[in-house]
């Protein structure tokens, strides 16, 4: 009984893995616009390869995923999930092979396997853990379908196998690390990169927009700019007849950061007295 639930608990454990290292993969092209922009063994090939390789790396990842899942039943049982299977074992199985290459040659590299998460030297733990989920793989050749555990009993096997199996994974993944760290370092607000768009949907769900709103006189601001931890964005407005500016001050400081607001005469350009609005809390600043 204990081998059959170690064998169905691989299916979902790798089809998890291979999902969540193309995400990451696609994440990091995103970021850095570029799909051979990652670590990773596409690093050992030349540098006209390199897209491609990341590209073929990623659908693989993500076909392979959707494969295992689709297959876990009865309907994909037979041909297709022994074509999904044996592909998962041929891909850890090179993954093993590629990352030791790649370990001896670009010593200084990250296996990539999981974005930016990935960007520390390879070292034997993660060849230990390809070769572990190449044995995984291996496993699921000729599995039965997965079913629903028949007892209470059965259940909680299920579910000390599949946590016992985490850990074990999670010993011999560095990016666990990489992740604590980034859950307890932020940039401060000086550096922070904080998209404009971004910025002005936290001041239209702020207090101070929806008290001002009815004056202004213009969809989209006519200034916007940053100092520190501070972005400005002004409004041309009419108050009493008066054309004036508008100028709304959005703390980047985090998720719930203040927003003021002031007017400056438009006319005049005189300074109009600043009223300030009492902080608010704005989302997604």
């Amino acid at each position: 009984m204990l081998v059959t639930v170690v064998r169905e608990i691989q299916l979902p454990l790798l089809a998890t893995l291979l999902l969540a290292g193309c995400a990451a993969k696609a994440r990091r092209s995103v970021t850095a616009r570029s799909a051979g922009a990652g670590t990773g063994p596409t690093a050992i090939f030349p540098l006209r390869l390199r897209r491609p390789a990341a590209i073929a790396l990623s659908a693989s990842e993500l076909t392979l995923g959707v494969g295992l899942l689709l297959t876990a039943g009865r309907a994909g049982a037979g041909t297709p999930a022994l074509v999904v299977r044996t592909g998962t074992v041929l891909l850890f199985c090179t993954a093993v092979g590629a990352l030791h290459e790649l370990r001896t040659r670009r010593p200084e590299a990250g296996c990539g396997c999981f974005g930016e998460l990935s960007r520390t030297p390879v070292t034997w733990r993660v060849i230990i853990r390809a070769a572990l989920l190449s044995v995984a793989a291996l496993s699921l050749i000729g599995a039965p379908p997965l079913r629903m555990p028949g007892s209470a009993a059965q259940a909680w096997l299920f579910l000390a196998v599949a946590a016992a199996e985490v850990a074990v994974l999670a010993l011999l993944s560095p990016e666990v690390g990489q992740a604590m760290i980034r859950l307890g370092h932020s940039d401060p607000c000086e550096l922070r990169d904080v998209p404009v768009a971004r910025t002005l949907s936290a001041l239209r769900a702020s207090a101070p927009w929806r008290r001002y709103q009815r004056f202004i006189v213009a969809p989209a601001p006519a200034d916007v700019w940053r100092e520190g931890c501070w972005r400005f964005v002004v409004f041309p407005a009419v108050l009493a007849s008066r054309p004036v500016d508008v100028v709304f001050a959005i703390h980047l400081a985090g998720r719930h950061g203040p927003v003021r607001v002031g007017m400056l005469d438009s006319i005049t350009d005189l300074a109009v007295p600043v009223r300030q609005a009492p902080l608010q809390p704005s989302n997604g600043v």
